[in-house]
């Protein structure tokens, strides 16, 4: 069964697509004169720009995952690593939680697909959604987005293997057993498999229902809070990714909103120091 996931090269020539869209949007607006087809216009240009930049940041991610500053090696041990440390902190065991969903087939095929194609197109339409519903909110939405996604790459370009590669997880790779692993079109293992660490996936749902819920006034919003939940667990049990994986992407959510709020109030500081009027010596003279 063909895998769902862009490859970078296709993402990449998708984002120059639309930055093509994008500059003959702004040629045609300047050729235009009915001002409600110009704002018309403006919007959707808007739109095809921020959706460039968007699979821009979707290629990288993806390109990114074939470069490791360390060699392949250490993924193992790294893995090793996290799965004794989660048992020292009692987590509970991603094998015994797997063993609960295996003997449900469509449950696990279901599982796949969502680690395969719902992470981008949510994350793209919430976007969207900021964009052309909530322009105020986009820019520091998108930032949270743009900065937690470069961080995750610095930090993935030292490999560690998912649970699925550990065989003393005693873990199924479901994706392979029902033939619909993204990485079986490669032939074998690719490097990308080793950025388990932390999970993009369950970064940006987390930014996903931060977005909704604080933006959002809709009495459903808090809905949302089930999408970062819901994909912790089918990546723990699509043996993806450790619980550790998603915590860890949970705290680095969580640094990248403080680091946008104390960046937010040092601006709003200094805009609020403006020049100071000072009073006028000496007393005025009033004339009867």
């Amino acid at each position: 069964m063909p895998h769902l996931m862009l490859p970078w090269q296709y993402a990449l020539a998708a984002s120059c697509g639309l930055f093509i869209v994008a500059a003959a949007i702004r040629v045609g607006r300047r050729a235009g004169h009915s001002t409600g087809r110009s704002a018309s216009w403006a919007l959707w240009g808007g739109v095809a720009w921020e959706s460039a930049l968007l699979f821009v940041l979707y290629g990288l991610w993806q390109f990114a995952g074939s470069f490791t500053v360390m060699g392949t090696s250490g993924a193992l041990p790294r893995a090793r690593w996290l799965w004794d440390a989660e048992r020292v902190l009692y987590l509970p065991s991603e094998t015994d939680l797997q063993k609960l969903i295996l003997p449900h087939p469509l449950l696990v095929q279901a599982s796949n697909y969502y680690y395969d194609v719902l992470h981008f197109p949510l994350l793209g339409a919430c976007l969207i959604w900021l964009y052309t519903r909530h322009r105020a909110d986009y820019p520091r939405i998108r930032t949270t987005v743009a900065l937690f996604t470069g961080i995750s790459l610095l930090i993935q370009l030292i490999p560690v293997a998912p649970p699925r590669l550990l065989a003393s997880t005693g873990m199924v790779d479901t994706a392979v057993q029902y033939g619909q692993s993204v990485y079986a079109w490669s032939g074998g293992f690719d490097a990308d498999e080793f950025s388990a660490m932390p999970s993009v996936h369950v970064g940006w749902a987390l930014i996903v229902a931060i977005a909704v819920i604080t933006v959002s006034r809709s009495r459903w919003r808090w809905l949302a809070a089930a999408y970062p939940v819901l994909t912790l667990l089918v990546v723990v049990v699509t043996a993806n990714h450790f619980w550790l994986d998603g915590i860890a992407a949970g705290l680095l959510v969580a640094l990248v909103l403080v680091v946008q709020r104390t960046a937010r109030g040092l601006r709003s500081d200094k805009s609020s120091e403006g020049p100071q009027v000072k009073p006028v010596r000496g007393q005025m003279s009033i004339r009867s």
